[in-house]
């Protein structure tokens, strides 16, 4: 069963130039102990999917559709219930630490303020739960680390401090926004393992964002393509990856270099722009990209409905 379900999600900006829409009738759902890895380019609205869920977008966003959190819609919940929900039931790992990580407190008292905020114990009791989870983390020295502030922290550390706060309220779900945006490539398999090993042991739930395939083919169970605020494909990742039925995923995945083939094969970069989304194109978002887009297809007149195309799993595409 599903821990999360998100049906139909819509999001507008109100902006000068009009109506920015953001998102698009998302659809998509999580269970337990699974990691769901969201796909696409800068502006596709995986962010701003990530942020509504938890009700953090800001005033000039309109939001509609359902998001069903264990048979409640958080779209419709109060202010004090998403301060329960958030970091308690709910956890989000921002993309840069350094800025979500409040540079003049300590990281132990960060960590210290998220655990008593949710659960009545001791400042004492919350304090070695602290340094039980960044030693959980993988943070050296964590009783002196607790005292330190960020800046004493390196990148890699900083991210483990805040996958640590994270978790340390227990949450059944994660929500990992880029995480592991300007770290090195050993750091971020570090970070990335990390991640899905302490889901695994504590039965939480990760929705990872992320534009990264490599990182879906090595930690992912599903994955849902976004491509224009919506959602062009989903399915599980060795449906996706091996029998791939939307123009945008093959064109993602023929970018990429690989390692059983001719390494002097040119990659196939996917040619024009992303869409606009104050003007976004009529029909599929994507026909203006696509090698295969055809009028007799309905490609610039009809938005697709996503249909099992024959392989095993929905795609949007006509």
């Amino acid at each position: 069963m599903a821990l999360l379900e998100v049906a139909d999600l819509a999001v507008t900006f109100r902006t000068d130039d009009g109506p920015v829409q953001a998102v698009r009738g998302v659809d998509f759902s999580v269970e337990a102990g699974k990691v769901l890895a969201i796909v696409g380019e800068s502006g596709s609205g995986k962010s701003v999917t990530a942020m509504s869920i938890l009700q953090l977008l800001p005033p000039s966003a309109t939001v509609t559709g359902t998001v069903n959190w264990q048979g409640e819609d958080l779209l419709k919940a109060k202010a004090g219930r998403m301060r329960e929900v958030r970091g308690g039931e709910i956890a989000m790992i921002f993309q840069d630490p350094l800025t979500a990580l409040n540079p003049v407190y300590r990281v132990g008292r960060q960590i210290i303020e998220m655990i008593q905020s949710h659960e009545k114990v001791s400042k004492g009791e919350a304090r070695k739960r602290a340094i039980e989870m960044l030693d959980l983390v993988g943070i050296p020295q964590p009783e002196k680390r607790v005292d330190q502030y960020t800046h004493e922290f390196s990148g890699g550390m900083r991210q483990r401090a805040m996958i640590a706060m994270a978790l340390s309220c227990h949450p059944k779900l994660v929500i990992a926004d880029e995480p592991t945006t300007a770290l090195d490539v050993t750091v971020q398999a570090q970070v990335l393992e990390l991640l899905v090993d302490l889901a695994e042991r504590l039965d939480t739930a990760v929705v990872l964002i992320t534009h990264d395939l490599g990182v879906v083919a090595g930690m992912a169970d599903q994955v849902s393509v976004m491509y224009g605020g919506r959602m062009v494909e989903n399915g599980s990742v060795d449906d996706v990856f091996d029998r791939t039925a939307h123009p945008y995923t093959a064109g993602l995945l023929s970018s990429l270099p690989r390692l059983d083939g001719d390494v002097n094969a040119p990659l196939v970069p996917i040619g024009g722009q992303p869409p606009s989304m104050l003007t976004p194109p009529p029909g599929c978002s994507f026909h203006p990209r696509c090698r295969w887009a055809t009028d007799e297809a309905g490609c610039r007149t009809g938005i697709p409905e996503p249909l099992d195309h024959g392989v095993g799993h929905p795609s949007a595409c006509h």
